[in-house]
């Protein structure tokens, strides 16, 4: 089976070492600048994609792999930690909140941000992680573009997505962390295959990759 995997917010293809298929980079994230719109974004991962059977997404690689399934670019998908969608009276909200992410990346610069970022409750169980992969993982998320990552939480973030909670039937298997409450709630509510990770919270890339992998290779042959 021919797979490609998308990683998340403020990471790079190199969290996918050791992961069987091809690794790529999101705009903003790469060689590529992020698109004008959602959709054009959309547009550009297809293509860098190509023709496969399947996609692995975590995150924000999550949830553009959805937007491609809903909009038949691709045919089928992994989800990894996910929110499929948000109601329209959340969306100003959370353009609120990732307003003052993009004011620190372009006030302040790459790392006070990936210090605040990496503190956020929601990433609290990586603190279980061996410092030395932190390390590594963080060197690489330091060589990033500020001004790149201000673009995509501006067309890429969640108030900016279409509403996918529709899109989520056969075509698509979820993963989620144990130690992940919200988002092992929002898997829950979806009557297709899933995965949950033991002792791994929002982020199994960096907290459990030898059982994520074992869990994706779970998920594809329930893939319709």
């Amino acid at each position: 089976m021919r797979v490609a995997y998308i990683h998340g917010f403020a990471n790079t293809p190199e969290v996918w070492a050791g992961f069987d298929g091809a690794r790529i980079a999101l705009p903003g994230h790469g060689t590529d600048a992020v698109q004008p719109t959602w959709d054009a974004n959309l547009a550009l991962v297809a293509d860098r994609i190509g023709d496969v059977d399947a996609v692995v997404g975590y995150s924000l690689g999550a949830r553009v792999a959805l937007g491609l399934v809903a909009t038949n670019r691709v045919p089928r998908a992994v989800l990894i930690s996910v929110n499929p969608g948000i109601d329209d009276d959340a969306r100003e909200p959370r353009r609120i909140s990732d307003a003052a992410w993009i004011t620190m990346l372009r006030g302040r610069g790459i790392e006070p941000f990936l210090a605040a970022w990496e503190a956020q409750p929601l990433f609290a169980t990586q603190a279980r992680v061996d410092e030395a992969v932190r390390t590594a993982r963080r060197s690489q998320r330091s060589a990033l573009d500020p001004e790149q990552l201000a673009r995509s939480l501006e067309v890429m973030g969640l108030a900016e997505m279409p509403d996918y909670r529709g899109a989520i039937d056969r075509r698509v298997a979820l993963i989620v962390g144990a130690d992940d409450p919200k988002y092992l709630a929002i898997a829950n509510t979806y009557d297709v295959h899933r995965e949950v990770i033991a002792n791994s919270g929002h982020d199994p890339t960096l907290e459990q990759p030898t059982l994520l992998g074992q869990s994706i290779v779970s998920c594809l042959p329930n893939l319709r």
